[in-house]
């Protein structure tokens, strides 16, 4: 996919709100080389996805050794509804002393107030260090079901292709 493409499919409304959430789910290589599909909280930078972790989590030690990932992001509960982002990329770590920043933007998005103050405290108390996971996307689509904006397969079964 080449920089335009990629950059036209995030820049899509839909993509663009799926982007402002907060769960993905990160698909990477296992130490015992099977698949791990896993639900993150991430933050988007505009360029990158980043998830943040403790340095002793399995995906740390999993990426450190093979970085490419799959994330999905999705949502709608029927499937007129339905939307979902699906990336491909490469990962890179960076352990870093206390909380990303990131991590507590994310959080930011969702808690204000005394609620957002005591999970900062929490946050701060519990990780000395956090590893930083950026995901440079190389690959997405953006599928609107409701809207028709459907995988080509599909669009081809029901005979919009």
């Amino acid at each position: 996919m080449t920089p335009q493409e990629l950059a036209r499919e995030l820049d899509q409304p839909g993509a663009r709100e799926l982007l402002s959430g907060s769960m993905a789910r990160l698909a990477y290589h296992g130490s015992d080389g099977f698949p791990r599909v896993i639900p993150v909280g991430f933050h988007w930078t505009g360029e990158r996805v980043v998830v943040s972790t403790a340095p002793t989590s399995p995906k740390a030690r999993s990426l450190a050794a093979r970085p490419q990932v799959a994330l999905t992001i999705d949502t709608g509960a029927t499937p007129d509804a339905a939307k979902a982002l699906l990336m491909r990329g490469l990962a890179t770590l960076e352990t870093v002393d206390g909380v990303t920043e990131e991590y507590l933007a994310s959080a930011r998005r969702s808690m204000d107030g005394a609620e957002l103050a005591e999970f900062e405290r929490a946050v701060k108390a519990t990780y000395p260090q956090m590893v930083r996971i950026s995901i440079e996307p190389l690959w997405a689509r953006f599928f609107d079901f409701g809207a028709g904006r459907l995988p080509g397969f599909l669009a081809d079964l029901v005979g919009d292709g």
